[in-house]
């Protein structure tokens, strides 16, 4: 129990000892004290060190009273003497602060004029230094607010190498280093914006260059006398509006109307910031891209002048600028990039010309779109560009012209083919007789002393289309003008031509006008008949063209009259085929008036009346055929005898007529000697013995056949080339067979007769051996 006091109260001395020992930081002691739950009795400890410790005070207190009583009365007496002594050294202070005061203004006065003295000698010589370096920054700023770019790089450059290294130590310096790169980016860009400008203003203002250039080669050629067949007001179609100062500039070239110093201003910039490559691919291929959206033309383009005008001004205008630059860029573009584009840009403007031009369907803008053609491609030959193609669309423009002007004469003979009425021209007075033989070379003998009225032996037709083809050869003329052909080229051009107006477009409107179902027969062979006059004429027209081309006529062996007599043939053979048919609804109208009785029982002993107004019909018929070329009423009296022969023999065929009688076969057997008779009268002239003959032998040996009632020869030659009846086709004779049968059952007592029944029996059997035949083939 004991040593547990002696423990507890040395550990409270520990705790004591820590506190006293320690000044500021007593937590650790104090936490021990509580966790171990002894603060009470350390209170109680502690109560009792503090009364120890007053008590030590109190006692040494005691000890050094007397001692502290006598420093304090020595205190004391210092203080009053210190008192003294203040007041001295306050008196001395305030008399050598009134004494140095004066001194010391003046003294402060100096150095800060010293100070002011050097100050002003040190600025003054850094002045000097940065005064160059101010002054060049100050013309650098002032020349790129004028857009000097090119002065103000000289400027910087200067600026950076040689005044900037004498004033490396302050601070604006580093700034102006560092807003070096930033100035040159900012010309840079500057430059390139101005580029872009002059671009966009060059692409706008292209037309008005190509524009001004074609007028100066107009001018010039127009005024060029060595120039051959060269009109002299040789120009382009000039744009509409007459208002002041059209041309302003035209003592101006076309390059003189551009200032080229931005491109100029930017290469030399590009030079000196060693950009230069990098400034010649973006130039061209901003150019090209211009050049793509300068070739393409516009939408409808073929539809009028002013844009045909507006594109080849549009392209003109832009290779004179790249000839301009090429010639003065100093290397900006190279003459292989040039004729690289230029290449490229020929194959498209060809291009879009022909595909345009094929569009246009009026002669008088395809002739003004040849000028504005030529005219560029003389304006460009003389600034070196190569033509060739342009020329060869010219060559296929003429071709197109050609046909233009073929379709417009369509129109023409058309009308004029309406409008006719095919009769013989009549004139009633000397005057109209000299004005027709003016228009049109007749080339036969005319009476000496004509009677009014007077008719021509052609409609009123001829003249009229010989004097179209002469306005279409005159037009044909014009588009060959300017051209530089040569007079065998000029003549090779215009016959060609007239030989397709005539052979292939006024043969095509006289085909439709044969093909029209208000034409009659007459009117059809009096076109034939002017169409050998236009042959006839067709000479001198040939003699026509020689005297505006100065070539030689050709003659009737060559050119355009070569083979005349065949240059209407198409359509001949046309108005032939129409005469032909006519013809044929002609003599249907006859066969529908006949009137057979197939029942009949004895012939009328002469032809029906139907044939004789047929052959009345065909006499008179072709006796107007006299005027015709001889083929043709050859053909068609060919055509109209196998017309009938088919007819008649058609007429015994039809499966309507169930019945025939002998007297009916009797009376169309005297039809066929009507026939046979007209046949052999030589209805027109030429034929050959027998030919017309021949297109009824199949009817003729039919008939003949049963009205003789020759079987025995018919089966016995049968097959043969020398047979009587080698025509007559097995089943041909059974249908008629089989309607005469039906024909004899008049009566109920036909058949009590003998030789009525011997008869039938003998049609039985002829039936009966000609179906055998029709199972075996003929040359058995």
């Amino acid at each position: 129990m004991t040593d547990h006091q002696n423990n507890e109260d040395s550990q409270y001395d520990l705790y004591l000892q820590e506190i006293e020992g320690i000044d500021d930081y007593w937590g650790p002691t104090f936490r021990a004290i509580y966790d171990n739950d002894q603060h009470v009795k350390f209170r109680d400890k502690l109560e009792q060190r503090i009364k120890h410790h007053d008590k030590d005070i109190e006692r040494l207190c005691n000890v050094y009273y007397q001692g502290f009583i006598e420093s304090i009365r020595e205190l004391l007496e210092v203080r009053t003497q210190a008192k003294i002594l203040n007041g001295q050294v306050s008196t001395l202070d305030t008399h050598l602060h009134q004494a140095a005061k004066n001194i010391s203004k003046s003294g402060t006065e100096l150095l800060q004029a010293r100070k002011v003295q050097s100050n002003i000698a040190v600025v003054i010589a850094q002045l000097n230094l940065c005064l160059p370096v101010l002054t060049s920054y100050s013309k650098l700023k002032k020349q790129i607010a004028e857009k000097r770019y090119y002065p103000a790089l000289k400027t910087l450059e200067e600026l950076e190498h040689l005044h900037l290294p004498h004033v490396a130590n302050y601070r604006f310096s580093s700034q102006l280093k560092e807003s070096i790169p930033k100035i040159r980016d900012s010309i840079e860009r500057a430059s390139m914006s101005d580029l872009k400008d002059f671009l966009e203003n060059i692409r706008k203002f292209s037309p008005k260059i190509g524009e001004v250039a074609m007028k100066h080669t107009s001018e010039q050629l127009a005024s060029d006398p060595t120039v051959i067949g060269r009109k002299k007001k040789r120009v382009a179609p000039q744009p509409s509006g007459d208002g002041p100062g059209q041309f302003s500039e035209e003592d101006l070239s076309a390059q003189e109307l551009i200032d080229f110093s931005p491109i100029y201003r930017s290469l030399h910039i590009s030079t000196v910031l060693n950009t230069r490559s990098t400034f010649e691919t973006y130039y061209r291929a901003e150019r090209t891209k211009q050049a793509r959206l300068v070739l393409q033309p516009p939408t409808n383009m073929h539809e009028c002048e002013e844009s045909y005008r507006a594109y080849i001004h549009a392209v003109l205008g832009f290779f004179i600028l790249e000839d301009h630059v090429l010639n003065t860029g100093n290397g900006l573009i190279t003459r292989a990039f040039l004729d690289e584009m230029w290449t490229m840009a020929l194959s498209k403007i060809v291009s879009a010309l022909q595909t345009h031009s094929a569009y246009c369907t009026d002669a008088t803008l395809i002739l003004r779109i040849k000028d504005l053609i030529m005219l560029f491609c003389t304006t460009l030959r003389n600034y070196g560009y190569s033509v060739k193609p342009l020329w060869e669309l010219v060559r296929e423009l003429r071709d197109h012209y050609t046909e233009v002007l073929m379709q417009r004469w369509v129109q023409v003979f058309r009308e004029i083919l309406s409008k006719e009425d095919f009769q013989l021209f009549q004139v009633d007075d000397h005057e109209e007789y000299e004005n027709i033989l003016s228009s049109f070379p007749l080339d036969e003998d005319l009476p000496d002393d004509i009677v009014f009225p007077y008719k021509f032996p052609f409609s009123g037709m001829v003249p009229k289309v010989y004097q179209q083809v002469k306005e279409f050869i005159y037009a044909c003329l014009k588009f060959s003008e300017d051209l530089n052909l040569s007079q065998v080229e000029v003549d090779e051009m215009i016959r060609k031509s007239m030989n397709l107006l005539l052979t292939r477009t006024f043969s095509g409107c006289l085909s439709s006008t044969f093909r029209s179902p208000h034409i009659n027969l007459q009117e059809i062979i009096q076109i034939i008949i002017d169409t050998g006059f236009l042959e006839e004429a067709t000479v001198y027209l040939d003699q026509f063209i020689s005297n505006i081309t100065g070539e030689e006529s050709r003659g009737v062996s060559t050119g355009v009259v070569q083979g005349q007599p065949a240059m209407f043939r198409v359509a001949r053979e046309d108005a032939v085929r129409q005469i032909c048919e006519k013809l044929k609804q002609k003599l249907n109208e006859f066969y529908e008036l006949e009137s057979y009785d197939w029942l009949l029982v004895e012939p009328q002993g002469h032809a029906s009346s139907y044939i004789s107004d047929l052959i009345a019909f065909l006499q008179t018929t072709f006796h107007s055929f006299t005027n015709l070329p001889p083929e043709v009423a050859q053909v068609a009296c060919k055509s109209a005898c196998a017309h009938i022969a088919s007819s008649m023999l058609e007429l015994l065929m039809n499966d309507e007529i169930k019945q025939i009688s002998m007297g009916a076969l009797n009376q169309i057997n005297l039809d066929l000697l009507q026939c046979e008779l007209f046949a052999a009268s030589e209805p027109v002239k030429g034929l050959q013995e027998d030919v017309l003959l021949s297109y009824f032998t199949k009817l003729r040996e039919t008939l003949d056949l049963f009205t003789s009632w020759d079987w025995p020869t018919y089966f016995h030659d049968y097959g043969q080339e020398t047979s009587k009846y080698k025509q007559v086709n097995p089943d041909t004779a059974i249908v008629l067979l089989e309607k005469l049968r039906e024909g004899d059952k008049k009566t109920m007592f036909t058949v009590l007769k003998k030789s009525e029944r011997d008869k039938k029996k003998l049609l039985e059997t002829v039936l009966k051996q000609l179906r055998q035949l029709t199972q075996i083939p003929p040359s058995k």
